[in-house]
């Protein structure tokens, strides 16, 4: 072996070096903000907070929602299901109806979060039911599978509420991710005739694109990381959000569907916004877009607006829902 050889060698074996310690040093971040983010800490308290008290109109919606739980107390049944060997808990607001709402927070919020949006519904005449979704509030679970999993307990849910408290339909409303495991449900080959549609909150084109843009929001670098961090969830969950999403999912959808939207969403972004309503397959299928308002913080900046939408998308489509 001459010089060059040997100089050829030894580079090579620096460069396979970096790119071996590149992929195990990315991949190490990788686990740190999916520890982080996407699982729920083992020594976390289970309890129903706010999960940003420090937004303002976050801590806002979580003081509304309180008080609205109040104001009917007298309404609410705790209930609780078993569902893939957990424990999941939540309340039955009855309002004297034949129908009934499921609303589905999203990631890390719990069932406290959902108070918010159900003052809409019981205007409507719905009975409302609120969830602590796996990983979250008092339900057990340790990891987010966003919706992948979670659907499962939504077609479990809509069972007690059809034949626990005989409702004759479920409708379904979900705030971003919620709107993805609402997604999921529907177009289960399980789901029972009796759900009979939804309302979708800032619904995302997929998982993988709007954590991206949240990574960019945290400074963590999103290429490689965010690909390292979808392998992990997909390997601890079987979610693989790279590639399967509510884009591909709105394909096989034949329920009603009402999208609501911000034109200032930062992590559902307007441009993929319209394009999952141009790919729904639903029949009955409306958007209405709001000028106020980032992501979930839609009906705090439009709260007449926001219920007199979901009043009329209900009313007119009584029949069917």
């Amino acid at each position: 072996m001459n010089t060059t050889e040997i100089i050829i060698l030894i580079i090579g074996a620096v460069l396979f070096s970096g790119l071996v310690f590149s992929v195990f040093f990315t991949f190490y971040i990788a686990k740190r903000v999916y520890d982080k983010t996407l699982i729920r800490p083992e020594n976390e308290p289970r309890e129903r907070k706010c999960s940003a008290p420090d937004n303002e109109e976050q801590a806002l919606m979580f003081r509304k929602g309180l008080e609205w739980a109040k104001a009917y107390a007298d309404r609410m049944t705790s209930c609780e299901i078993e569902n893939d060997g957990l424990k999941l808990f939540g309340e039955y607001y009855g309002f004297g109806g034949s129908k009934a709402v499921i609303i589905i927070p999203g990631r890390t919020e719990s069932l406290a979060y959902s108070y918010y949006y159900a003052e809409p519904y019981r205007k409507a005449g719905f009975n409302v039911l609120v969830i602590d979704s796996r990983a979250t509030g008092l339900s057990d679970g340790k990891y987010f599978s966003m919706g992948t999993q979670e659907h499962r307990d939504i077609i479990e849910w809509s069972r007690l509420l059809h034949d626990g408290f005989a409702n004759k339909t479920v409708f379904l409303h979900g705030i971003c991710i919620g709107s993805s495991t609402a997604l999921y449900t529907l177009v289960s080959e399980n789901c029972p005739g009796y759900v009979t549609g939804m309302c979708a909150d800032g619904m995302y084109k997929n998982f993988f694109e709007t954590y991206r843009l949240h990574m960019k929001e945290w400074n963590k670098p999103a290429f490689p990381v965010a690909y390292e961090v979808m392998l992990i969830l997909w390997k601890n969950t079987g979610a693989n959000c790279l590639t399967y999403g509510p884009y591909k999912a709105l394909k096989k959808l034949d329920k009603p569907i009402f999208f609501i939207y911000t034109d200032k969403d930062q992590y559902s972004l307007p441009c993929e916004s319209k394009k999952l309503f141009e790919n729904c397959a639903a029949t009955v299928k409306e958007i209405h877009w709001f000028h106020e308002g980032t992501h979930s913080h839609v009906r705090i900046n439009n709260e007449e607006e926001y219920d007199a939408a979901i009043a009329d998308f209900t009313e007119r489509h009584a029949d069917i829902l």
